[in-house]
């Protein structure tokens, strides 16, 4: 079965009022665009823990290369999209919204092909979402722990309830050979309940130490993130 591609688009804000902004754009344009093109599940989250952070972290789920690849042409041509955009895109010279855009391009594990959006989520209820980046050394360690993910850690996450809601290995951007993925829960207490539950499991014991799995992640970042009012994750 084929699976979904990845957009993770950090617009980097500095300054509250121009992150007022850029929410309006994209619940008042930018989405609702996406949704014309096809395109369902775009995840909108500011950071949780980070009060100087008023960058805007998106999620897009393309459901192929060819909707990705065609994407600005078509908003170009979208006259209700560039109408309802113009607040942040006709801006004078130093008076942008952003500071840059960042993005990363993935494709969706195997083991769990598409987004699988967290209970509560179409509710409104409370939610928090954790964000994870692995680095590997080499290409074939990173081959390693895509893997590892498909072939029993991706179900363990599911088991402890830590609410998986996307694996993608990275194909394009900084910091490569590299994965990402998200986990969600409805608060930070919990979030650590189920990740204790995680690492207490035997079958994690178990597989972490399976050699060929061995040295597999050379470095861990990760963001705490609480969903836009708009966010459809």
């Amino acid at each position: 079965m084929a699976g979904e591609y990845y957009e993770l688009r950090i617009y980097r804000i500095y300054d509250f009022e121009k992150q007022k902004i850029a929410d309006q754009y994209m619940e008042q344009a930018l989405l609702p665009a996406l949704k014309r093109q096809g395109v369902n599940h775009v995840g909108a989250f500011h950071s949780l823990k980070d009060e100087n952070d008023h960058s805007i972290y998106l999620l897009i789920a393309w459901p192929d290369l060819e909707t990705f690849a065609s994407c600005n042409e078509k908003l170009g041509a979208d006259t209700t999209y560039q109408e309802a955009a113009k607040p942040h895109t006709d801006r004078p010279l130093k008076d942008g919204v952003f500071d840059r855009i960042e993005t990363r391009l993935m494709k969706a594990f195997t083991g769990m092909t598409s987004i699988e959006v967290p209970e509560g989520s179409s509710a409104g209820g409370e939610r928090m979402f954790e964000l994870r980046l692995y680095e590997s050394h080499t290409e074939e360690f990173a081959r390693r722990k895509v893997a590892m993910f498909n072939n029993g850690e991706i179900q363990l996450m599911k088991d402890v309830e830590l609410g998986p809601v996307f694996f993608g290995e990275t194909l394009a951007g900084p910091q490569m050979p590299n994965l990402i993925y998200m986990l969600s829960a409805r608060n930070d207490d919990q979030h650590k309940k189920h990740w204790k539950a995680f690492l207490d499991s035997p079958r994690w014991k178990e597989m972490k130490d399976l050699p060929q799995y061995k040295n597999t992640v050379s470095k861990i970042q990760n963001w705490f993130l609480k969903p836009a009012p708009y966010s459809s994750i």
